[in-house]
């Protein structure tokens, strides 16, 4: 969390609604999946999406129910007894005090202990429910989760690269803290209330007149109506205030995750100002949340003490006109305080159930949304072994406005080393992504063994290529996890070989905590030639028939660079190997080399054939060596 946010009191100011209160202050995304644009709701359409997960343990459920009503029928049962305790011992006026032996005798011993088995069974119940209830509840919100992590993982890279993070991880989180809310409101709160009120106007209907319980109904259709329509009128309220909440919370997480680059540029305290701009927004809209919050406040307070008034006017005349004792104005006081305490609730569940509705359809949506790469229906998988690539007339472009590839054509034998060399923007590291099927060619097709990629199944096809990109992130975690991540049943042996081949053992060995070293977020801790080391050992562990070196070494220094392409090339033997780089001596021994320039090939063939033809690629050749004579003479002087 960036900061803390300061919670307004809520509905009747009461501490029993803190719970309540703390979780629908959450922050919302400035990039979260929006209700439709024309603002229509799904709140039914999203009660049947999350009913099956609840549905599946109905055992559990009915239990739970069956003891929600007994703990209600129970609850209401108190007053009863409690008037029929205060009849007993009601003495005609003028007529002597009981002593305590006589108010014994007078007050039956089964009264005394129906009162407090009833009390004791209102807790027990109440209890009881929500130890049944709570694996439902924690089981959907696990299932779901899963589910839409799963979901996640198989969307396109282009859906997380248009994404921000942030914004992504805050639905999960909100949709599913939201499902939890919402199946505790429903349970725990709307249905117990829905129970006493029926039990509350069957009593005061069957006992006394109808008075009561029109007074008592009047009362609940105003406390309801007034709450609903000034709740649906403070909502954009509340939007606004979370919006620019969420701007605020974005705002400062990208802030921070460049913590670098404010440093570089010595622009702490305009980020300071960019982010104090959006909260001054922000404390505008929630002082403007809080003033009709009190106005809600104060309209409910008046309904129920409207009401109250009503209801003790006619008691208080009964016990006048003789026609109701102590005892019934003391049932219904009891009974009105009983029902007091649900409605109050009932004004806070409605904004909530509201708004855990909105969480949970935004979480659904992500669900929703298309998986631009998918598996074909007759998908088959990769056949082990041996692999030829071939790209074949490949047309792409990430927006259809903007062309990256052109008629790009080349094939890869097994065992074979092809190289890509050509200028930042060339398209180069797009070869890769669509080799990984991140993306789809738009013209043209990528095969592996005659097979076209589109026709395999993902699993298998990204299971035979191991890569080391060009940027490598690395988890949060240790150097140990990070390398054998790319292959998580390997053994500890085999994760210190494949180190040992990145060269990089050596530098790990030298740590205090060896292996155990944790590498900081995205790898932070490490330096760019020490991460890129541990992405080529992750790579090798992996051992796939495929390798792609997307410059592989172009974060390390001349003498480290020569040590690790000996290795690599000792490794790319027998594979098929596709190499992207930048600097041309990392390519020298490629089967065959291809000038990738604007999203064509412009010339290919061997590195002594591309130099005797003096073109792109010689031009190129004889810029680096004189960079690196230049170099060298500095590091010389």
């Amino acid at each position: 969390m960036v900061r803390c946010v300061s919670v307004p009191p809520d509905e009747g100011r009461r501490p029993v609604l803190m719970s309540i209160r703390m979780r629908a202050m959450r922050y919302a995304t400035a990039k979260a999946l929006p209700t439709p644009a024309t603002g229509e709701r799904h709140d039914w359409h999203t009660v049947r999406t999350l009913f099956p997960y609840i549905w599946r343990y109905r055992g559990r459920v009915l239990f739970a129910l069956a003891c929600l009503i007994a703990a209600k029928v129970a609850n209401v049962g108190v007053p009863l007894v409690f008037k029929k305790m205060v009849d007993y011992l009601t003495l005609p006026a003028g007529a002597p005090a009981l002593t305590p032996a006589q108010s014994a005798l007078v007050v039956p011993i089964v009264l005394l202990a129906a009162y407090g088995a009833l009390r004791f069974a209102t807790s027990m119940f109440t209890e009881l429910r929500e130890i049944i209830f709570t694996r439902v509840t924690q089981q959907a919100v696990r299932n779901i989760s899963l589910q839409v992590f799963r979901h996640l993982h198989a969307l396109s890279l282009r859906f997380h690269l248009e994404r921000q993070t942030g914004g992504l991880t805050r639905d999960i989180e909100r949709g599913t803290r939201s499902i939890g809310s919402l199946i505790s409101y429903t349970i725990y709160s709307i249905l117990p209330t829905l129970v006493e009120i029926s039990l509350v106007l069957g009593i005061l209907l069957a006992q006394y007149e109808r008075t009561f319980a029109l007074i008592t109904l009047s009362t609940l259709v105003c406390y309801i109506g007034f709450t609903v329509a000034v709740t649906n009128w403070r909502t954009h309220l509340r939007r606004a205030a979370n919006e620019l909440d969420s701007q605020a919370n974005s705002r400062a997480i990208d802030s921070l995750l460049n913590y670098e680059t404010v440093k570089y540029f010595n622009n702490e305290d305009y980020e300071a100002r960019r982010y104090d701009q959006q909260l001054q927004k922000w404390e505008a809209a929630q002082v403007r949340s809080q003033v009709s919050l009190s106005f809600l406040n104060m309209g409910q307070a008046g309904i129920i003490a409207a009401g109250v008034t009503l209801m003790m006017w006619r008691a208080t005349a009964g016990v006048i006109n003789g026609t109701m004792t102590v005892g019934d104005i003391v049932l219904v006081n009891a009974l009105l305080i009983q029902l007091y305490i649900p409605l109050n609730f009932l004004g806070v569940l409605y904004r909530e159930i509201r708004q855990s509705l909105t969480d949970i359809e935004r979480m659904f949506a992500l669900l929703q949304q298309h998986r631009e790469i998918q598996d074909a229906p007759d998908a088959i998988p990769l056949v082990a072994g041996p692999c030829e690539v071939r790209f074949e007339r490949v047309q792409f472009g990430y927006d259809k406005k903007r062309q990256i590839l052109f008629d790009v054509d080349f094939a890869i034998p097994a065992g074979g080393t092809v190289a890509v060399v050509g200028h930042s923007g060339s398209g180069k590291s797009t070869l890769s992504r669509l080799l990984f099927r991140f993306y789809d060619v738009q013209g043209g097709a990528v095969k592996v063994n005659g097979i076209d990629i589109r026709r395999l199944t993902q699993a298998s096809l990204r299971a035979a290529i191991g890569i080391v990109p060009q940027d490598t992130v690395l988890f949060n975690d240790t150097i140990y996890y990070n390398i054998r991540y790319g292959r998580p049943d390997a053994s500890r042996d085999e994760v210190i070989a494949a180190a040992r081949a990145a060269q990089i053992h050596d530098f790990i060995e030298s740590l205090p905590d060896k292996y155990e070293t944790r590498v900081g977020e995205r790898g932070l801790k490490l330096s760019g030639g020490e991460k890129q080391r541990v992405a080529i050992a992750r790579a090798l562990l992996k051992n796939p028939p495929i390798l792609i070196f997307d410059e592989a070494t172009s974060a390390l220094d001349s003498k480290t660079e020569k040590a690790i392409q000996a290795q690599l090339d000792q490794v790319a033997v027998g594979r098929t190997t596709l190499v992207i780089a930048h600097r041309l001596s990392t390519v020298m021994n490629a089967d065959e080399i291809l000038v990738l320039d604007a999203g064509r090939i412009v010339e290919r063939g061997t590195h002594r054939e591309l130099l005797e033809r003096e073109g792109a690629y010689a031009q190129m050749w004889a810029l680096q060596l004189q960079e690196q004579e230049a170099e060298e003479e500095r590091a010389a002087a």
